[in-house]
């Protein structure tokens, strides 16, 4: 199981938790967890990442081990920590404003 930790504007949206587990098949991408996400709270479809460009919004930064992956390729395997479901992905939403 992968766990994934949420914003709380999705919680309330999906009536979840924070954090959610999710079964990923094969490698362990962002796309596959939040595939994985969305199929658990199909509420969350294209909260995540877009529909139509099929590429993250542009308000939402993704954290994996600590580490920035938001620009990082939606389909390059994550750190096994996250894989193992001994970390979480953190998705974010990103705060702007002036």
């Amino acid at each position: 199981m992968v766990r994934v930790v949420i914003p709380f504007h999705l919680q309330t949206l999906s009536s979840c938790d924070k954090e959610q587990e999710v079964s990923v098949e094969g490698a362990v991408t962002v796309r596959s967890i939040i595939h994985a996400l969305e199929q658990r709270f199909p509420m969350l479809s294209g909260t995540i990442i877009d529909h139509y460009s099929g590429e993250r919004r542009p308000k939402v930064r993704l954290f994996a081990c600590g580490e920035d992956v938001s620009l990082d390729s939606l389909d390059k395997e994550l750190p096994k920590p996250i894989a193992a479901g001994e970390e979480p992905l953190l998705v974010v939403g990103a705060i702007s404003g002036g």
